[in-house]
């Protein structure tokens, strides 16, 4: 008779003195799945921890050191690039008004 009931039927089945036939191969399997996904887990924990407290500098002194450098020079260019252009545009403003 129980070849006919449904899986829903036979769920009923269950409770505390049913017994399940697992191996030990089963039972080692499971026992390795939950140990290694608790071992990545703490290993993922720890190098979260490790990213928090040690932010490594992007750029290193030196490296700074060179680039600062070479935009202050790039600054000094552009202002005497700047005083440069200046003056033309006074020359041509004295020339505009003064043609008249």
């Amino acid at each position: 008779m129980s070849k006919n009931r449904s899986a829903i039927d036979r769920f009923d089945e269950f409770s505390e003195g049913t017994v399940i036939g697992l191996s030990i191969k089963t039972l080692i399997a499971v026992g390795m799945t939950i140990a290694t996904m608790v071992s990545m887990y703490m290993t993922l924990q720890a190098d979260i921890q490790i990213a928090m407290e040690e932010p490594k500098p992007p750029v290193s002194r030196t490296e700074y050191e060179l680039q600062t450098e070479m935009m202050d020079k790039a600054i000094l260019e552009t202002k005497e690039d700047i005083s440069e252009i200046k003056k033309s545009i006074d020359k041509m403003e004295d020339r505009l008004f003064n043609a008249r």
